[in-house]
């Protein structure tokens, strides 16, 4: 399987998310870029999850809809052609980190999945829903992983 190679100009694969990302913060999007994206492809599907959060996986930013020739997103925008889903918050769009003070940094992993045809999820799609609709399926994947700590 091909890979989407996923980065921000805001933080690098495996270090810390600047604080203006995060809810205590400005509470923005970062910026994201791709490249390695199949040709084929449908749609892509962005999904930022927390594995870390002690009620379980948590859902910061789930866009379905995305357009594969975009290349990537401006911070604090939706991705082009993308649809933002609910977040775990209980809002829609991007929800920044917010861990447990005084937790050891948790995961903020950016997925950034290209389908050969669009994606069907329910309405408040949990991670697993989205990870069942999109792991047989995919034709090519990115991870960008940061951390964050109160």
């Amino acid at each position: 399987m091909a890979g989407i190679k996923l980065k921000s100009s805001a933080f690098n694969d495996g270090s810390f998310i600047p604080r203006r990302y995060a809810k205590e913060g400005q509470d923005v999007s970062p910026d994201l870029t791709w490249s390695g994206v199949p040709d084929d492809a449908a749609e892509l599907v962005l999904l930022c999850e927390d594995p870390d959060a002690p009620s379980g996986t948590f859902v910061h930013w789930l866009v379905t809809g995305v357009d594969p020739t975009s290349g990537g997103v401006e911070a604090g925008q939706t991705p082009p052609g993308g649809q933002e889903r609910p977040n775990g918050y209980g809002g829609s769009g991007w929800g920044g980190p917010n861990p447990p003070a005084g937790d050891q940094a948790h995961r903020y992993v950016f997925h950034l999945y290209a389908l050969p045809e669009p994606v069907s999820l329910p309405d408040n799609a949990t991670a697993d829903d989205v990870h069942a609709a999109v792991d047989r399926r995919r034709l090519a994947d990115g991870t960008l992983v940061g951390l964050y700590h109160r």
